[in-house]
């Protein structure tokens, strides 16, 4: 049988890591529950840590912005007071996607069955987040499955909203960067290579500025697939190398070290856990449990580590803001901010109101870098194109002046 790697929460909130064999991953999710934990995580082993560039080809039946209406539409049937079986059927009749009728008529005929909606939910193989199922099985728990759905959907629209943010900031300055690129290939592989023949033919004594540009223009033109090649290659290296965990965790505390991108990513996955911490707290998830469900929505694994480290301590007796401020990674407001919810009695919405902060700090900072990027890479690649087309040029006037 296949060696599977998982991850679960134990009766105590703490993280258990470890193996199993099993023949599929809903078995190793059954045997974990059985045993009294949380499952949260199972893969096969073969499978290696982290994300890897095949996942962005994989289809989800219920993500982004899908996930966020099916929840919005539960929640707002509930609301009017229709059953729950009624308003999956309700909802079965909405989506065009064939694969997501049957995942929501699975989830009918689990609770027409008996099951409570979160059991349905953590069935369909990984569909749904443990975050989500997690967030259901503790507004089933409350009685009040409407209001819990409703703070979900919200939860989600904010996040996908951040995530897009991002996406949009960067797409802008990539476009102009292929495009100008690919403008100075152009260029240097066919342009130039046709000024170096004449200049070779007139056998005129050349400035070595204009020399060192010929002579990269051939390079251009003989060795392109090189400049191809290499790149993709690299790429394809440093995708197999981050799913080493040990590579992973040096490059992601290395990224935090950086002046500007880490300070980026700090506001980024802070805003992210506050998020989630809060929403769970809020609805009646316990510390420990949401610390240990919260760390698996971070990117950045130094901070899931210290996140966990600061679970390990919450469970000691300290506070959560001097745990999380232990391994210095975490912006200061923030800790104080969550300092100020423990003292106060209301850590769940001043986490909501931390990750508040944060996402329209991250929004403000990123309309800054847009705003600036896109100037400064046209300025520069503009400089660089004006630069070769003075080398190449100027040679020619000067010769044409001297026969003039």
């Amino acid at each position: 049988m296949p060696l599977y790697r998982y991850k679960a929460l134990n009766a105590h909130g703490e993280m258990l890591d470890g193996q199993m064999e099993a023949a599929s991953d809903a078995e190793v999710v059954s045997r974990l529950q059985e045993q009294g934990h949380l499952p949260v995580e199972a893969r096969l082993a073969s499978e290696g840590g982290g994300g890897s560039l095949r996942q962005l080809w994989r289809r989800n039946a219920f993500a982004g912005e899908r996930l966020v209406q099916f929840t919005q539409q539960l929640a707002t049937l509930l609301g009017a007071g229709q059953p729950l079986d009624r308003a999956l059927t309700i909802l079965l009749d909405l989506p065009e996607d064939e694969k997501a009728r049957r995942t929501i008529t699975d989830i009918r005929d689990g609770v027409r069955g008996g099951a409570p909606l979160s059991t349905a939910l953590d069935r369909q193989h990984g569909l749904f987040s443990r975050l989500y199922v997690n967030m259901v099985r503790a507004g089933e728990a409350g009685g009040s499955l409407h209001d819990t759905l409703q703070r979900l959907a919200d939860y989600l629209e904010r996040s996908r909203a951040l995530k897009g943010r991002v996406v949009n900031a960067l797409i802008y300055p990539a476009i102009l960067v292929v495009v100008v690129g690919l403008a100075l290939l152009f260029l240097l592989g066919y342009v130039v290579p046709q000024f170096a023949q004449m200049y070779e033919s007139l056998d005129v004594a050349l400035p070595w500025f204009t020399r060192g540009v010929l002579w990269l223009g051939l390079f251009v033109r003989d060795w392109w697939f090189v400049l191809v090649a290499v790149p993709a290659l690299a790429l394809l290296w440093f995708d197999r190398r981050r799913r080493d965990p040990a590579f992973r965790d040096r490059f992601d505390a290395w990224l935090l070290r950086q002046p500007f991108v880490g300070l980026l990513v700090a506001r980024l996955e802070t805003a992210r856990l506050s998020r989630t911490l809060g929403t769970l707290l809020k609805n009646g998830v316990p510390l420990l449990s949401a610390l240990g469900i919260a760390r698996n929505v971070l990117g950045n694994r130094a901070l899931a580590a210290d996140v966990d480290a600061a679970a390990e301590d919450v469970r000691n007796g300290h506070g959560l803001s001097s745990s999380l401020g232990k391994g210095k990674r975490f912006p200061r407001l923030a800790l104080q901010m969550i300092q100020v919810g423990e003292e106060s009695g209301a850590l769940d919405g001043m986490l909501l109101k931390t990750a508040d902060t944060f996402e329209h700090e991250t929004a403000q900072t990123l309309d800054r870098m847009l705003a600036a990027l896109a100037p400064a890479i046209t300025l520069v690649l503009a400089a660089v194109v004006g630069l070769v087309i003075i080398a190449v040029l100027v040679p020619l006037y000067d010769l044409t002046s001297a026969m003039g």
